[in-house]
């Protein structure tokens, strides 16, 4: 558990090709930023998180739920646990993302 992460101690990582950072982690959720390239590609997938994020910068097609979201600066979403579903990059930037419960395969 890491409550308080000074910039300096965040954990750079690299999930199916796409770089973030792992920031605060509690006992049930954790904050990622995740810094999108314009070639990164995330696949449908879907993992047992609830995952909400905010869009800092960059353009994005969301896609779940058998619809597909715009999202740019700004824009927040929630995409439910065991949901399948996919990001395309329009333009490299930044989003934050909460997961619950803390996702393993991250840290």
């Amino acid at each position: 558990m890491k409550n308080v992460v000074k910039q300096e101690n965040s954990v750079s990582r690299q999930f199916l090709g796409v770089d973030f950072v792992v920031l605060a982690i509690g006992n049930d959720s954790m904050v990622t930023k995740m810094l999108y390239k314009s070639t990164d590609n995330v696949p449908v997938h879907k993992h047992p998180n609830e995952q909400s994020g905010y869009v800092i910068s960059g353009k994005y097609v969301l896609s779940f739920g058998g619809r597909e979201y715009e999202l740019s600066s700004g824009d927040s979403y929630s995409i439910p646990a065991n949901v399948e579903h996919s990001i395309k990059i329009i333009e490299a930037g930044e989003v934050l993302d909460v997961f619950t419960p803390i996702r393993q395969d991250y840290l």
